[in-house]
């Protein structure tokens, strides 16, 4: 097959403003050696989209035609989240605003703490789970995206632990390993993490068409 038409494009533009998210997605685009430029949309002053979906997959659609619309250029964007099932699957699309104010991780990772206070005295351990969506589309009003899932399975803590990462990372235990999330280095975390998963399903669509 054919490589991808939106490569020969020059650019690809990043639906985000997350700082966090941006410097992850740059080690992990790097790693991927693509044939165009990856533009945050912030140097474009493209600003946030309304993610009124009701679903990762929908506000990362949504976020995809917003950047490509203004940009007039293929994007990409991403949509992820932390759900507990517990929670019935709560905090989900609504993580990064959880406690109300887009974006505050303390305030975020608090009030999680305090939804899970009441099952902690009959669970020794909480379930939960990173979900990442990307969504990529050619131009604004493409019919096809393109979508790359990626799941992180671990568990809740009850207290932060680590100084790396960012939103629920300090939270976020893998008992695999033994540590958090936010005891990760970059490049360990890019190598297992939600987010990670989901880029590596899109290097594997590009190698299959290259």
């Amino acid at each position: 097959m054919s490589a991808p038409h939106w490569l020969s494009q020059g650019t690809l533009v990043l639906a985000s403003n997350n700082k966090g998210k941006i410097t992850e997605f740059e080690k992990l685009f790097a790693e991927l050696k693509l044939p165009v430029d990856v533009i945050p949309q912030g140097q474009l002053n493209i600003p946030d989209a309304i993610e009124d979906g009701l679903s990762f997959i929908e506000n990362a659609i949504i976020k995809a035609r917003h950047a490509s619309k203004i940009s007039g250029k293929p994007a990409i964007a991403d949509d992820s989240g932390i759900c507990v099932p517990i929670l019935d699957g709560a905090p989900g699309i609504y993580s990064a605003r959880y406690a109300g104010d887009h974006g505050n991780d303390a305030a975020n990772n608090e009030k999680l703490l305090n939804d899970l206070k009441p099952f902690r005295q009959d669970r020794q351990a909480i379930e939960g789970m990173f979900v990442c969506v990307l969504a990529l589309v050619e131009h604004a009003e493409d019919p096809l995206p393109q979508i790359f899932q990626g799941f992180w399975y671990g568990e809740i803590l009850e207290a932060a632990r680590g100084e790396h990462g960012f939103g629920y990372d300090p939270l976020f235990w893998l008992p695999e390993l033994g540590i958090s999330s936010a005891e990760m280095s970059k490049e360990e975390k890019n190598k297992i993490s939600h987010r990670g998963q989901a880029m590596q399903r899109f290097r594997e669509s590009l190698m299959t068409r290259s």
